[in-house]
């Protein structure tokens, strides 16, 4: 039976060990949290208990012995004095706060409800001897035993309040002790999410940095000239299609090499050195390089960006063996390629990329401004201190496509100028030119052997910079086909 690989995404590895940190982090809070609530409204209810105790202490203590005076002295009759509802009142708030209350502190309202019973029998009996005209003295004896029964109910919720306090002091030793023990529990479970963390960050640079330097390896024997080099399939999604394009340029590059033998033509060899020249080693060691540096930074934007334009790239660079691509295939294959590059000459090098989406559906011969752009780069930009910028333009202009890639670099002397034109002319390609690409002279000589025209690059060149440009007739789809089917 095959082997099963399980395919690895680097966004998909970065974002499980990014949820798993946050549980691990989020899960201690929520305990917290929910204990800090539970005890809080804990006290809440405590309090109100013990102020609701307390509001009606006052009724028992003076208001309903006084109505009791005023009713012995005269002064008042029951129904003007309303103690019975002053009594009931405090009967029903202390059956209310005992149905609310734990059972350990519950037996002192108990207790207290049924001295509230007896001190209303003693109300009672006051009002009995009224109707029964028994002598004052008589009722003020009663009275005072109103008054006293009246203390006792006020102790008893003074006991009632006193194990209040204590059930909440017990309360909060509970809360300080669980905010300890989570505080230790937080501490532990961060100190896992950093051992977590880093081992999940070495686990992920490893499963990235391996297949990246089978990429290396690969693309090393296949700048030598080892086109049967194959680099293994890898699990990580990300590096998949870039090594699908990479094994599929090497067995371009072999097909090429066999036409190449049967067709002498200048053309052709060119065309090879493109494609192999797009296989830079130093160019692609680098690239790679940043990916595994942006990886084991956790910079997961900036690998699948990376990732994405060196795909694109290369598979623009093959094109599936085409060699017309619209102008917009041209124009994102000069954006991977700034994308890239950008990233390691950040500092010293900008750019812009001028060509309207109108023309994008235009056809034009393949990597024919890439080149312009790499010579830029190497030749202008990166030898001037502190750099510089590039500018590539394309718009039409009186039926042909106009393109130039402009830079800001260091610019060449008249000499140096005069030279290169000299070798254009002559249509001598130097594979040592542009440092790793073929260079402005095989450019110069695709143009005129594809669009059979005699025009050379124009180029301008001074202390402010190179201006490299070239004008071209329009292709469309309809028209590259044609010429195809009559070619064949």
């Amino acid at each position: 039976m095959g082997k099963i690989n399980k395919e690895k995404s680097i966004l998909g590895q970065i974002n499980d060990l990014s949820h798993k940190l946050v549980l691990m982090l989020v899960f201690p809070i929520i305990i917290s949290l929910v204990l800090m609530l539970f005890y809080a409204q804990k006290y809440h209810n405590s309090i109100e208990r013990m102020e609701t105790v307390a509001s009606i202490k006052k009724v028992v203590t003076e208001e309903i012995p006084e109505n009791a005076w005023n009713i012995v002295s005269g002064r008042t009759t029951f129904s003007e004095s309303r103690i019975y509802v002053s009594i009931q009142k405090v009967k029903d708030t202390i059956g209310a706060i005992s149905e609310q209350t734990a059972e350990e502190n519950s037996l002192s309202l108990i207790v207290a409800g049924r001295t509230m019973q007896t001190l209303e029998n003693y109300v009672n009996r006051i009002r009995d001897n009224i109707e029964a005209d028994v002598p004052v003295v008589d009722n003020e004896a009663v009275l005072e035993e109103v008054r006293g029964v009246a203390k006792l109910v006020d102790s008893m919720l003074n006991d009632y309040i006193s194990a209040e306090i204590n059930t909440t002091a017990r309360m909060s030793f509970s809360l300080r002790m669980w905010v300890l023990i989570t505080a230790v529990a937080e501490a532990l479970i961060v100190l896992v999410a950093l051992l977590v963390r880093n081992r999940s960050v070495k686990v992920t640079a490893s499963s990235v940095r391996l297949p990246i330097e089978r990429l290396e390896e690969a693309a090393a024997r296949i700048a030598e000239g080892s086109l049967d080099a194959k680099i293994e399939d890898t699990d990580v999604t990300e590096l998949r299609n870039l090594t699908l394009q990479v094994n599929t340029m090497a067995d371009r590059l072999k097909e090429m090499m066999k036409k190449s033998s049967l067709d002498a033509r200048n053309l052709r060899k060119a065309e090879l050195r493109t494609l192999q020249a797009q296989i830079n080693p130093h160019f692609l060691y680098n690239t790679l390089d940043a990916i595994v540096w942006k990886a084991e930074a956790g910079e997961k934007d900036e690998v699948i960006q990376l990732t994405s334009a060196l795909s694109d790239f290369f598979r623009i660079s093959l094109s599936s063996g085409a060699d017309w691509i619209p102008i917009s295939q041209e124009k994102k294959h000069i954006e991977g390629y700034l994308k890239i590059q950008q990233t390691r000459y950040r500092d010293i090098m900008k750019y812009e990329i001028d060509i309207p989406d109108e023309i994008g559906d235009y056809y034009i011969l393949k990597l024919l401004l890439q080149p312009l752009v790499e010579n830029a780069l190497y030749h202008g930009v990166k030898i001037k201190r502190g750099g510089g910028g590039i500018y590539v333009s394309g718009k039409l202009e009186d039926g042909m496509l106009v393109c130039s890639v402009r830079d800001t670099g260091l610019g060449m002397s008249p000499e140096q100028l005069e030279a290169l034109k000299e070798r254009m002319r002559q249509g001598q390609p130097s594979v040592s030119e542009g440092n790793g690409g073929f260079g402005l002279v095989n450019v110069n000589m695709r143009i005129r052997l594809y669009y059979n025209q005699a025009d050379d690059l124009m180029i301008e060149s001074g202390t402010e910079g190179t201006t490299v440009s070239f004008k071209v007739p329009l292709r469309t789809r309809e028209e590259i086909f044609a010429n195809e089917s009559v070619s064949g």
